[in-house]
This record gives C-alpha cells, sequence and structure tokens, in this order.
C-alpha cells in the first residue's frame, strides 16, 4: 500500500522555515511563521505565564482528563473576553463554549459540525486569506470559494466588492472573517465598515465564523472584540475560532476555543451536543496546562493586569517596527505602491501584504537569503533593529527607484 505513495509538497509556511533552517548565510532573515519575536529575535515567555505556571505547580492537581467540553472555568473567561461580561447573547443563555488544542482544532471541529449537519452549504473565505484555511474545511468535505477582499492596489479592503459579494449569498452559507488583524493583509474594516458588512451577513441569514487568532494585537483586547461584539449582536448566530498562542504567547501549548452564539437556549444546547461529537471523534479531551495558564491570566486581576502590559509591549514594538520599515523604504527611494509606504505603517497586527511581486520575493531569497512568503506577506514580528537596515536595503536592491 504504501510503495506507490506520493511525496505531498511541503506546506507552504513551514516549508519555508526550513529552507530558512538550511540556509548557511549567518544574515539571514526570516519573515515567514506567524511567530512573535522581541527585539533580539527571540520569542520569549510572558513573565505572566510563567507566574500562572509557578501557581499551577503549586496548587498540584490531577493529570486525569479534562471534561470533553473543557472545564465550565475556561469557558467562561473565554465568554466574558470575547463578548464582554455583560453582552445579551450572555445574559439570555445564547452561548455555548469548547475548549480546543488551538485555534486550528477550533476550525476543524467548527468544519467537521458544518460538514455533518448541514449538508450543502459553501464556506466563503476572503481573498486573500490564512494559508490553511482551504486546507482545513476542504479536508472537512466542505465545498469553499473566494469573497473579494483586498484592494491590492490601494492596500485597502475592498468594499463595495465584498457587499455586492455578500448581498447575493445564498442563506445559511458561512463566511470565514478575521476577527481583528486580517492575515495575511494586515487590513481590517472599520467600525461603520464591520456595521455594514453586518447588516448584509444578517439580511442575507448567511453565517459568519469569527477566526480570531490576534486579539490584542491590533488597538487592545475591548477595541479588537468590537467587531465580533457587534456582530454577535447585529447577527442571530455565530461561530467563534480563538487562540492564544500569539496574544499569551503560547505557541507549544495549544490553546483555543470554539464558540457557538445561537438564536436560543435549546438551539445552543442542540449545536453543542453536536460539537460534542465531532470533538470525541477527533481528540477526545483537551489538554489541560495551557487552559489552566489561560484561565488565571484572564481570571486573576494581578495577573490579567502584567498580561495585558505585556500585551501592550509586544503590540508597540510592532507597530514601531511597521513604521521604521516604511521609512528606510521611503529613505531608499522605494515606494511599494502608488501611494508610497505608508500603507505599511496603517496596517493592523503581525503581518504586513507588502505589495512584493513574485519574483521579487524569489530574489530575495536567492540573493539576500531573506525569507517571505510568494504572496508578499511579511511577518513584521520578524523585523528588529538588528536587520531592518539589510531588510530595506535587500528590497530596495529587487524593487528598484521604479517601483510604481
Amino acid at each position: 500500500m504504501f510503495q506507490d505513495v506520493a511525496v505531498a509538497p511541503p506546506d507552504a509556511i513551514f516549508g519555508l522555515a526550513e529552507a530558512y533552517q538550511r540556509d548557511p548565510d549567518p544574515g539571514k532573515i526570516n519573515l515567514t511563521v506567524g511567530v512573535y519575536q522581541d527585539d533580539a529575535g527571540r520569542t520569549p515567555t510572558l513573565a505572566a505565564v510563567c507566574a500562572a505556571e509557578r501557581r499551577l505547580l503549586a496548587a498540584g492537581g490531577s493529570k486525569t482528563y479534562l471534561p470533553i467540553r473543557g472545564t465550565a472555568a475556561y469557558a467562561a473567561a473565554i465568554e466574558r473576553l470575547l463578548l464582554g461580561a455583560g453582552h445579551p447573547a450572555l445574559t439570555e443563555g445564547r452561548v455555548a463554549t469548547v475548549h480546543t488544542p488551538g485555534g486550528t482544532a477550533a476550525l476543524r471541529i467548527a468544519a467537521d459540525y458544518l460538514q455533518t449537519t448541514h449538508p450543502g452549504i459553501t464556506v466563503w473565505l476572503t481573498d486573500p486569506t490564512w494559508a490553511n484555511h482551504r486546507p482545513v474545511f476542504a479536508a472537512a468535505g466542505l465545498p469553499v470559494r473566494e469573497l473579494p477582499y483586498l484592494d491590492r492596489a490601494e492596500h485597502r479592503l475592498a468594499l463595495d466588492g465584498l457587499l455586492a459579494a455578500l448581498a447575493v449569498l445564498p442563506a445559511g452559507d458561512v463566511v470565514v472573517l478575521h476577527g481583528c488583524c486580517h492575515n495575511p493583509t494586515g487590513v481590517d474594516p472599520s467600525p461603520a465598515e464591520w456595521a455594514q458588512l453586518a447588516a448584509v451577513l444578517a439580511e442575507r441569514r448567511a453565517l459568519p465564523l469569527l477566526d480570531v487568532a490576534y486579539l490584542g494585537f491590533a488597538d487592545g483586547i475591548e477595541e479588537d472584540a468590537a467587531a465580533l461584539r457587534l456582530l454577535a449582536e447585529t447577527v442571530p448566530e455565530l461561530l467563534i475560532c480563538n487562540s492564544f498562542s500569539k496574544s499569551m504567547g503560547l505557541y507549544n501549548e495549544r490553546v483555543g476555543s470554539l464558540t457557538v452564539v445561537a438564536g436560543g437556549r435549546a438551539a445552543t444546547e442542540a449545536v453543542l451536543s453536536r460539537v460534542l461529537r465531532a470533538v470525541r471523534a477527533s481528540y477526545s479531551n483537551p489538554p489541560a496546562h495551557g487552559g489552566g495558564i489561560a484561565t488565571l491570566l484572564l481570571d486573576d486581576d494581578e495577573l490579567r493586569a502584567d498580561w495585558l502590559t505585556e500585551l501592550a509591549a509586544m503590540r508597540a514594538r510592532l507597530r514601531r517596527m511597521r513604521r521604521r520599515l516604511a521609512g528606510g523604504l521611503e529613505a531608499r527611494g522605494v515606494r511599494l505602491s502608488a501611494g508610497g509606504n505608508e500603507f505599511l505603517a496603517r496596517q493592523r497586527g503581525m503581518f504586513s501584504f507588502s505589495g512584493l511581486a513574485a519574483a521579487q520575493v524569489a530574489a530575495l531569497r536567492r540573493d539576500h537569503s531573506i525569507y517571505l512568503l510568494e504572496s508578499g506577506r511579511i511577518s513584521v514580528a520578524g523585523v528588529n533593529p538588528g536587520n531592518l537596515e539589510r531588510l530595506c536595503d535587500a528590497i530596495a536592491a529587487v524593487a528598484p527607484r521604479s517601483s510604481p
């Protein structure tokens, strides 16, 4: 059976990361994987996380399985974080949350639920979107199509095209949106634009699925949660997939959640029962350690304050490097768009859709040992004071002053 199995192509992101590891150039730069790094190029463990771990260790406890749904404390903390403590959906009992191994598992469980319970639906993704969205939903057997999202010339939201596409969606189709810090573009709707999107989704009776992987990386927790809270008020049914990999630095702990918002208590319980069947057929029980850390950071006032301070510092560093990258390119006479490089500073979160063409990306890798995705997506977290000048010089070499 195994003799004639063809080798699968490498993952677009992790394959490049492996190529970077093999590169002998001591000045190589990795701008591929979405992992936060500090000014020294290290991925730190947050001090608040270390403090929470010490408390968990001191408290002792068992290594037995968690409930299939996870703990009630974790679910309640997630729901308050995402929706706010007084949100009508919470007070009316229309919300249920399942602890998942990371945001990817939340997406896959949502996909399995949709495929088994709502046959005939289509999943709509933004163009572009996270590279793993299509494989996750396609692997569950769901048809996947794309919605216009980015005005590539202006590096802005293609609002008119997106609204027009949403206005003709069949009822019940699923629209996957990024809660904030859109990956890969860094382009988010404004509050007014979110209101327009929510109104059309409600009118079409489409089901929004919010992928929330970077909460707190744009403007802050409360500000970044505003869009999904608005959707939960405007659209009666909603799925939210959350991850703490980035915002708490819990990458290898795999801490995530799937939250269901339905139109009533009975509907919520029915959907939850189907979601739990999908969980049982997949990983059965969530991992406990990372969930315990996240619960403490969310529920303990002192730890929460420390976490939010560290999150603010990460957010500020990303903003600072965006501005310095835009300025460094401007100083070299490089304009990555007709409007200059200001869009780099305007984008939000960990990623920048740079506008670099595939041939320029290939030249950066071949001639300068700088690794980024063929689409031109840059992980801004990989830019630091030690490599910024080299990066700007290399981009100037492959994107000369004759660029638009």
